[in-house]
């Protein structure tokens, strides 16, 4: 019952968030040629669950996630996806693909970052 629980409190996280699904922010990405953040991260994780919840929120509060499209990936959920989008094993990991003329190109935060450290990679042009 409290991993129901649990499960329910973190996806009402996203929502608050504004986090999409990676397959809705994908899209919308290509559509609005926005930059694509995605945190991936997991549930028993304590340096993803502080980004999920202090983090990625304060952000939000900011505004900094409306000039992105922005997804969060569980790896035990999404486990081929998570594969796919992370470089190393640790989570959690930031990462930004950014359109440019030769393409998407790839940055990624690894581990518990300040409000401070994320704005500036998300803003960073």
């Amino acid at each position: 019952m409290s991993h129901l629980i649990l499960n329910i409190i973190l996806q009402v996280s996203a929502v608050t968030t504004g986090a999409l699904t990676y397959k809705d922010a994908y899209e919308e990405a290509e559509k609005t040629g926005q930059p694509l953040v995605v945190l991936v991260g997991a549930d028993w994780c304590p340096a993803c669950q502080a980004m999920k919840q202090s983090v990625i929120p304060q952000l939000a509060r900011q505004g900094v996630l409306t000039k992105v499209s922005f997804a969060i990936v569980n790896t035990d959920r999404e486990q081929a996806l998570a594969g796919r989008l992370m470089q190393g094993g640790s989570i959690p990991q930031l990462v930004m693909y950014r359109k440019t003329a030769t393409g998407w190109q790839r940055q990624q935060l690894t581990g518990a970052q300040s409000v401070q450290a994320a704005t500036s990679f998300l803003v960073a042009r």
